[in-house]
């Protein structure tokens, strides 16, 4: 039975992009995407971009064959086949949708590592439209929590996937870029890791709030240096169990669509000292 967790973000961490963006800019839909975005929240305004796209002749097939252009590096992937080889148990946890994340990872031969993707649901409709929903209903009720979006709060997921693994005292390991990333880290207790992506904005409110985070800190920049760390945290939980102490130097460091303030307190745990806004990326 696996005793780590390794849960990934997507967009950014698993691929060197936005999906969303890659999609509406690749397939000609920006100007639109732009002018629509003053007045709709992200993830509805996604689905309204398929439905544009749609009503413009472009099929499920095209999607498809632009998503497989999506920039995926080589490190990341065998990070991926390598965890999962050492007996880990991989997630994702993404505010991009599950056909965008279904398509890449397949195209590349990943979607068999992962037990579970946790991300706002899709279905392609009668007509052979693609549909994309919020992981939480924000038109029934709100998440509560001012860091993440409207449509998707990581830290709730986190509890979810927390509460499963909480009677096996699996330790869990958790890669990201964005602000919710940084809410999902808050989640994290101090025998877990979180690895931020420096220079990003889950690395920028850390930096600014190194005490609100009980998991040791990893940060990389590149995939070459997530797939060393990666590998380095692993062999240091699965083979060094008996010592609790680590001698790395660990360095503080990184919504995706969230301009609102953000506050700790706004949090579902709320910690002590207020967060600084990080702008979008």
């Amino acid at each position: 039975m696996a005793k780590v967790v390794v849960i990934f973000d997507f967009d950014k961490t698993i691929i060197d992009c936005d999906s969303d963006n890659w999609v509406v800019e690749e397939l000609g839909m920006n100007h639109l995407f732009t002018q629509l975005l003053q007045n709709l929240p992200w993830n509805s305004l996604m689905d309204r971009m398929m439905t544009e796209l749609h009503n413009r002749g472009k099929k499920i097939e095209d999607i498809e064959e632009c998503l497989k252009k999506v920039p995926l590096h080589p490190s990341i992937a065998s990070a991926i086949k390598s965890a999962h080889a050492f007996g880990c148990d991989l997630r994702v946890v993404s505010d991009a949708n599950m056909f965008f994340i279904e398509t890449v990872l397949k195209h590349h031969g990943l979607l068999d590592y992962f037990s579970e993707i946790n991300t706002n649901p899709s279905l392609v409709d009668e007509q052979g439209r693609l549909r994309i929903f919020p992981y939480h209903d924000f038109n029934s009720s709100s998440h509560g929590c001012r860091i993440c979006p409207s449509n998707m709060c990581k830290g709730l997921v986190m509890e979810k996937i927390r509460a499963l693994v909480l009677a096996e005292k699996k330790q869990l390991i958790y890669v990201g870029d964005g602000a919710p990333d940084f809410c999902a880290g808050l989640k994290l207790n101090e025998g877990d890791v979180l690895m931020p992506r420096k220079n990003f904005p889950i690395y920028d409110l850390i930096s600014a709030n190194p005490l609100l985070i009980e998991a040791k800190i990893h940060e990389w920049s590149d995939w070459d240096e997530l797939g060393t760390n990666l590998l380095n945290t692993l062999n240091n939980s699965l083979i060094d169990k008996s010592s609790n102490a680590e001698t790395d130097q660990l360095v503080p460091l990184d919504c995706k669509h969230q301009n609102t303030s953000i506050s700790a307190s706004s949090a579902h745990e709320a910690p002590k000292k207020a967060l600084p806004v990080s702008p979008p990326h």
